[in-house]
C-alpha cells in the first residue's frame, strides 16, 4: 500500500476542511496578538496580569474545546460516516448541557474569589491586582464561550466549517476596535486600561454566541437542530459520551492543569519570565495555525472513515497525513526561528525580558519539530480513530511524571535561569514523536465507537448532496 493517497478527492476534502479552520485560527490568534500588543503598551505588569488571568480561560478551553467539543467530534464524526443524524443531534444536546454547566460553574467560582484563583498562578501582588480587574469582567463571558465552541464543533463534525470564519472575523473587528477605544480612551471614551480589554472581549463573546445560535437555528441544512431537541437526553448515548469522552476530557484537563502549573512555576521567577512567556506563546500560536487546522481536518476525515467501516482506507489516509504533518512541522520551525527577533522588537520591554523571550522562542522553534508531528498524530489520527485512552496516558506520564518535576527542581532546588526551566517545560516535545511513530503505524487505534441500532434510514438527499 503506497504512503501517499493518489485520489485528488482526498486532498480536496482535506483542504476544504483545513482551509477554513486555518483561517479561523489565524483570525482568532490575531485577536490575541492585537490584545497582547495593545495591553503591552500598558507595561509588563499589565501583560503578566492578563496572562495569569487567561489561565482560567485556558483551563476552560481545555475542558470545553479540548474535552467536550473533542468528545462531540469524536463520536459524531463516526456517526456522520454512517449518516446517522438523529444520534448526532442527541450527542450535541449532551455536549451543550455539559459545556454550559462547566462554564457557569467556573464563572461563579472566579467571580466569588478572583484574588484566590489568581494567587494559584503567581505570588506577585501587582500582577494579581492587574489580573483581578481583568478577570472580574471576563468571567461573565465563559458561558457564551462554551455555547459558541460547542455549536461550532457540532457543525465541524458534519463537515461545515466556514461559519467559524465569520465568527472569528466578528471577534477580530470587535476586539481591535473596542480595544483601541476602551484601553486608550479614544473617540471620546474613558481610558479604562486593562478593564477596557476585558469589556471588549466580553462583548465579542456575546456576539460570537449569537452568530452561532442564529446560524444553527436558521441556516444549517445538515443537522437541522432545533432547540427543543437540546432538552432531550438519550441515556445510552449519554453513557457513550462520557465513556469515550471522559478519557479525552481527563487528558485535556491534565494538560490544561499542567499548563497552569507551568505558569505557576514561571510566575514565581519574576515579571520578565512571565512577560517573555506571554509573547513567546503568541508567536507559537501564530505559527502553528496550519498544524492545528490540518489536525482538526484529519480528525473529521479519520472519524468519518472509521465510522464507514473501511479500515484499509483509514490506514492509507493515516500514512499520508503523517507526511503532511512532518512537512508542516519543518516549515513551522523555520518560521519561528526566523521571526523571533522581529517579533520581539514590536514590544517595548526591557533588555532582560527581550533576552529571555529570545531564549524561549529558540526552544519553541526547535521543539516544534517534534510537536508538529506527534500532536496531530495523537489528536487527528489516534484519538479520532477511536483510541481515546492513549493520549491521556502518554500526556499524564510525560507532563506530571517528567516535565513538571524536572522544571520544579530546576527552578526551586537548583536555581537555574528561566531558559533552563522553560526547556524542562518543553522537554517532552523532543521525544514524544518517537511514541507517535510507533503507535500510529501499528493501527491498533482503529475502533468503531458507534451503535448500529441507532442508525435510522439513510437520508439519500443528504448523502447525495454531500457526495457531489
Amino acid at each position: 500500500m503506497p504512503w501517499m493517497v493518489r485520489k485528488p478527492e482526498f486532498y480536496k476534502t482535506l483542504l476544504m476542511l483545513a482551509g477554513p479552520m486555518i483561517l479561523q485560527s489565524i483570525l482568532s490568534v490575531s485577536v490575541g496578538f492585537a490584545d497582547n500588543i495593545m495591553v503591552g503598551q500598558l507595561g509588563e505588569t499589565a501583560v503578566a496580569g492578563v496572562l495569569v488571568a487567561n489561565q482560567v480561560q485556558n483551563i476552560l478551553q481545555m475542558l470545553v474545546v479540548g474535552g467536550i467539543a473533542s468528545s462531540l467530534v469524536l463520536l459524531s464524526a463516526q456517526y456522520w460516516g454512517k449518516r446517522d443524524i438523529e444520534s448526532i443531534k442527541a450527542i450535541v444536546a449532551i455536549a451543550i448541557k455539559a459545556a454550559l454547566a462547566i462554564g457557569i460553574t467556573v464563572s461563579v467560582v472566579v467571580i466569588a474569589m478572583p484574588e484566590a484563583v489568581l494567587g494559584i498562578f503567581t505570588n506577585d501582588q501587582n500582577v494579581i491586582a492587574e489580573g483581578t480587574s481583568f478577570i472580574r469582567i471576563i468571567a461573565f463571558s465563559y458561558a457564551f464561550f462554551c455555547v459558541t465552541h460547542t455549536l461550532m464543533a457540532s457543525m465541524r463534525c458534519v463537515e461545515v466549517v466556514r461559519v467559524g470564519v465569520w465568527v472569528a472575523l466578528s471577534t477580530l473587528f470587535i476586539c481591535v476596535f473596542l480595544n483601541y477605544v476602551l484601553i486608550f480612551g479614544n473617540l471620546g471614551f474613558p481610558a479604562l486600561g486593562i478593564r477596557g480589554a476585558a469589556i471588549s472581549t466580553l462583548i465579542a463573546r456575546v456576539v460570537e454566541a449569537l452568530i452561532m445560535i442564529v446560524y444553527v437555528r436558521f441556516y444549517d441544512k445538515r443537522l437541522k437542530l432545533r432547540f427543543y431537541q437540546l432538552v432531550k437526553t438519550n441515556r445510552l448515548l449519554l453513557a457513550d459520551f462520557f465513556r469515550y469522552g471522559l478519557p479525552i476530557m481527563g487528558g485535556d484537563v491534565l494538560w490544561g492543569l499542567a499548563g497552569a502549573a507551568q505558569i505557576a512555576i514561571l510566575g514565581r521567577m519574576g515579571e520578565a519570565a512571565l512577560a517573555a512567556n506571554s509573547i513567546s506563546m503568541v508567536l507559537f500560536q501564530v505559527t502553528t495555525v496550519i498544524m492545528w487546522g490540518f489536525s482538526g481536518a484529519s480528525a473529521v476525515i479519520i472519524g468519518k472513515t472509521v465510522g464507514s467501516g473501511d479500515r484499509d482506507l483509514v490506514k492509507q489516509y493515516a500514512r499520508t497525513m503523517q507526511i503532511i504533518f512532518l512537512v508542516i512541522a519543518i516549515i513551522t520551525s523555520a518560521t519561528i526561528l526566523s521571526m523571533r527577533d522581529l517579533f520581539i522588537s514590536i514590544y517595548q520591554f526591557t533588555p532582560e525580558t527581550q533576552l529571555v523571550a529570545r531564549q524561549f522562542m529558540t526552544i519553541l522553534g526547535l521543539s516544534i519539530l517534534g510537536t508538529g508531528y506527534h500532536a496531530p498524530c495523537f489528536v487527528g489520527i489516534i484519538r479520532a480513530g477511536g483510541d481515546v485512552k492513549f493520549v491521556l496516558i502518554v500526556d499524564a506520564i510525560c507532563a506530571w511524571g517528567l516535565v513538571l518535576p524536572s522544571a520544579f527542581l530546576a527552578a526551586f532546588v537548583f536555581g537555574m535561569p528561566p531558559w533552563v526551566v522553560f526547556f524542562c517545560l518543553k522537554s517532552d516535545q523532543f521525544y514524544k514523536w518517537i511514541i507517535a511513530i510507533i503507535k500510529t503505524n501499528r493501527f491498533k487505534w482503529i475502533i468503531n465507537l458507534t451503535r448500529d441500532n441507532f442508525a435510522p434510514k439513510r437520508d439519500e438527499s443528504l448523502a447525495a448532496s454531500h457526495e457531489k
